[in-house]
C-alpha cells in the first residue's frame, strides 16, 4: 500500500472539494493514484469539481492575434503578475505572438526564430528578458489556426493591452459567408468558448478515452442505486446527454442566448449570412493552467527579510 501523504491529501481536497478524511480514504483505497482517487469520489458523489482539469498557478501573458484568415496564441509565463503589468514584458509577449503568427505558430520553430532588431533568437532574447526584468521569463506554448475560405475570430479575456490579456480564444470558421458576418458571429463563439471551455466542437470528435472514463463513472453512480442493468443502462445514456451539453459545443447552451444551443446558434447566423458556417476548430488558452502554483513559505520570508 503507498504512504498517502498529508501533501497528496491537501492537492486531492483542494481539486475536488471533498472533505479532509473522504480525500484520504479514496487515496488510501486507490493505492495514492491522484486520478482514481478522483474517480472514486466523483462515483460516490464527494467531488465537486467533475470538470477541474488543473489549478491556473502561473503569472504572465497570453498573446493574440488574427488577420483574415488565420491566428495564434501565445503563452509567456512570469513569477508575477506585477511583471505582467510591466510595459517592457508586455512588448516583449507582442513581439513574440506576431512572429508565431508570421511562421504558423510552431513552438519549436517560434523559439529558434530571429528576434528582431537583435543577434538573438525568441528563447535567447527570453532570457535577456530574465536580465532586464529581474525575473524568471518562461516561454510556454503556441498554437495556430488557418482556413483557406474563411476567417478566424478571436476574443481575449481579462485584457491588460491589445491582444494581451490572461484567456485568449481563437475560432477558425469555414464559409463563403462575407466576412463582417464571420467576425460576429466568430467572436461571440470565441466569448462562448471562453466561459464555457469545452472540451471538443462536436460529440464525434470527444476524446474517446475521457469519453470511456466518464461512462465508467456514470455506470459506477448508476448502479450503487440497486436499480436492474436494464435501467442503469438507461440512466447512464440520459447522464451522458447532460455531459455532451457541458462538454461539447455544439451541444452546449449558448451564453449569449440561454434559449438556445450553440449549434443552433450556429445555423441561424449561417441563414442570417446567406452560406453555410462550419465550426472547424478552436484553441483556448488560459494563463498557467495545468502548472503547479508557486507556494510561499511565509515563515522563511520574514526570516530572509530579517537578515
Amino acid at each position: 500500500m503507498a504512504d498517502v501523504t498529508a501533501a497528496a491529501v491537501k492537492a486531492l481536497r483542494e481539486q475536488s472539494g471533498a472533505g479532509m478524511m473522504d480525500c484520504k480514504s479514496a487515496l488510501v483505497e486507490t493505492d495514492g493514484d491522484m486520478d482514481a482517487a478522483m474517480d472514486l469520489l466523483r462515483t460516490k458523489g464527494l467531488s465537486a469539481a467533475a470538470k477541474k482539469a488543473g489549478r491556473a498557478a502561473s503569472e504572465g501573458l497570453i498573446g493574440l492575434k488574427t488577420a483574415g484568415t488565420k491566428g495564434t496564441l501565445v503563452e509567456v509565463n512570469s513569477e508575477t503578475d506585477f511583471v505582467a503589468r510591466n510595459e517592457t514584458f508586455q512588448s516583449f509577449v507582442g513581439t513574440v505572438t506576431a512572429i508565431a503568427q508570421d511562421i504558423g505558430g510552431d513552438f519549436d520553430a517560434l523559439k529558434a526564430a530571429p528576434y528582431p532588431n537583435s543577434d538573438r533568437t525568441v528563447e535567447e532574447e527570453a532570457v535577456q528578458m530574465v536580465a532586464t526584468i529581474g525575473e524568471n521569463i518562461s516561454l510556454r506554448r503556441s498554437t495556430s489556426l488557418e482556413v483557406t475560405n474563411g476567417f478566424v475570430a478571436q476574443y481575449v479575456h481579462n485584457r491588460v493591452a491589445d491582444g494581451l490579456g490572461k484567456i485568449g480564444v481563437i475560432v477558425a470558421l469555414e464559409s463563403d459567408a462575407p466576412a463582417d458576418k464571420l467576425a460576429e458571429i466568430g467572436k461571440n463563439l470565441a466569448m462562448h468558448i471562453c466561459s464555457a471551455d469545452p472540451q471538443s466542437i462536436d460529440i464525434a470528435s470527444l476524446d474517446p478515452a475521457v469519453l470511456e472514463r466518464e461512462r465508467k463513472i456514470l455506470s459506477d453512480q448508476a448502479r450503487e442505486s440497486g436499480k436492474p442493468e436494464e435501467i442503469v443502462e438507461k440512466m447512464v445514456e440520459g447522464r451522458l446527454r447532460k455531459y455532451y451539453e457541458e462538454s461539447v459545443l455544439l451541444e452546449q447552451v449558448y451564453v449569449l442566448d440561454t434559449d438556445t444551443k450553440v449549434g443552433k446558434a450556429v445555423e441561424a447566423a449561417a441563414k442570417d449570412a446567406g452560406a453555410d458556417i462550419k465550426v472547424a476548430g478552436y484553441v483556448r488558452y488560459n494563463l498557467g493552467e495545468g502548472l503547479e502554483q508557486k507556494e510561499d513559505d511565509f515563515a522563511e520570508e520574514v526570516a530572509r527579510l530579517s537578515n
